[in-house]
């Protein structure tokens, strides 16, 4: 496996080493030692699988008192998948870190806790797979705007016209959402 680091203590991109041959392929998709070698020491509690359609945008999504760490891949389709720092005591405090993720390039994402999350859907379709070091809580859930102007993430899709829901269409702006020390 080789961990493209994009920032300290932050978000982790993750290429698996794949074996392929005339029957299919084979990789390895979690190694705890490597994980936290490369990543922290976390413990995986949860693991999530969502699919959607062309154009949908969820997040930009985070829990402020239980806060997940995720471990992102996608197994069909494409996805643009986007990370914002939080934490105000980090030196990338309220930047972007992005990576697309496709069941062709098999890439994972390592998005640590104490960053927002979310992604847009580039395929027809595409299902996502995460794992997560906290339990959903919903009575924690928070939600920044993915189309705050502040943080200039260029997503690939137009998000005037993207699928959202109305959680997220009502997501706070990046100087008023709350934060993380």
């Amino acid at each position: 496996m080789d961990f493209s680091i994009l920032a300290p203590n932050g978000p982790v991109l993750l290429t698996p080493v794949v074996h392929a041959d005339k029957r299919g392929f084979f990789m390895e998709t979690f190694r705890q030692q490597e994980f936290e070698e490369h990543c922290g020491h976390y413990t995986f509690v949860q693991d999530n699988h969502s699919r959607s359609g062309a154009n949908v945008l969820r997040g930009l999504h985070y829990q402020l008192n239980h806060p997940q760490g995720k471990l992102i891949r996608v197994i069909i389709g494409e996805v643009f998948d986007v990370a914002v720092d939080l934490r105000r005591s980090s030196p990338t405090f309220g930047q972007f870190f992005s990576a697309t993720l496709s069941a062709e390039n098999k890439q994972m994402f390592w998005v640590p806790p104490g960053f927002a999350h979310g992604f847009c859907v580039l395929s027809e379709t595409a299902e996502f797979l995460y794992k997560c070091t906290a339990y959903y809580d919903p009575d924690d859930e928070h939600c920044l705007c993915y189309d705050d102007s502040s943080l200039h993430i260029p997503w690939p899709i137009q998000v005037k016209n993207c699928v959202t829901s109305p959680k997220d269409q009502q997501g706070k702006s990046f100087a008023d959402c709350a934060k993380f020390e």
